[in-house]
């Protein structure tokens, strides 16, 4: 393993440069972004562009026509996702909050992906126990408490059929994975899920440092 990583410090220029001189986000998604950043600090909580637009091509590039997303906020991810899905694609978003979920509606009208989203405001535990238990999906994605990741991943396995792919966001946490001084509550929370995953025989496991880290889950 190589002492210095090939990655670079990705400042505000360069994560400029790195959207540009890949799929920028459309008017669409940028207004969608414009709208989630009035929404104060909780901002935080969209996905980056540049992750949107590497989950719009994963999800093409797997040919996948079925896809569970768990956490939608304000509906960014899903309209990534969704665009990813052929016309006839399926896109089950869990969420609890209808305020946040009623801006995503409203642009994935917009975008045309409208027809493929079926959101289901509930527990997202629940929403998975009450599908059919057959691995019947291509994708998910995983970006919600994260006390509960390791419970979503283990509800999702039965669903996603063998090669299929999970994608799991947050899991560098800002950095304070590894951070001894960092014992918050969310931190041990990722730390114990990147454990578990990465040790999970079920799955083959690949963390990448897009946004603030995004874990791959290929069940085998």
């Amino acid at each position: 393993m190589s002492e210095a990583p090939k990655s670079v410090e990705l400042t505000a220029a360069l994560h400029a440069y790195l959207v540009t001189h890949g799929t920028p986000p459309d008017e669409i998604q940028c207004e969608l972004i414009d709208e989630t950043r009035a929404l104060g600090n909780i901002a935080i909580m969209q996905i980056a562009p540049e992750q949107g637009a590497f989950m719009t091509l994963l999800t093409r590039i797997l040919g996948a026509r079925r896809a569970i997303e768990i956490g939608t906020f304000t509906g960014y991810s899903a309209l990534c996702l969704a665009r990813g899905l052929p016309y006839d694609g399926e896109l089950i978003c869990c969420d609890m909050n209808e305020e946040w979920t009623n801006i995503g509606r409203r642009h994935w009208e917009r975008a045309g992906v409208a027809h493929k989203i079926d959101l289901r405001i509930a527990p997202a535990i629940e929403t998975l126990a009450n599908l059919p238990q057959e691995p019947n999906f291509d994708l998910a994605f995983i970006d919600a408490d994260k006390s509960a990741y390791i419970a979503y991943l283990e509800a999702l396995l039965p669903l996603i059929r063998t090669g299929g792919v999970i994608l799991v966001d947050n899991v560098l946490w800002m950095g304070a994975v590894i951070d001894p001084e960092a014992n918050d509550d969310n931190t041990l929370a990722i730390r114990r899920f990147n454990d578990f995953a990465a040790a999970d025989p079920r799955v083959e496991c690949v963390m990448l440092p897009i946004a603030d880290g995004l874990t791959l889950l290929r069940k085998r």
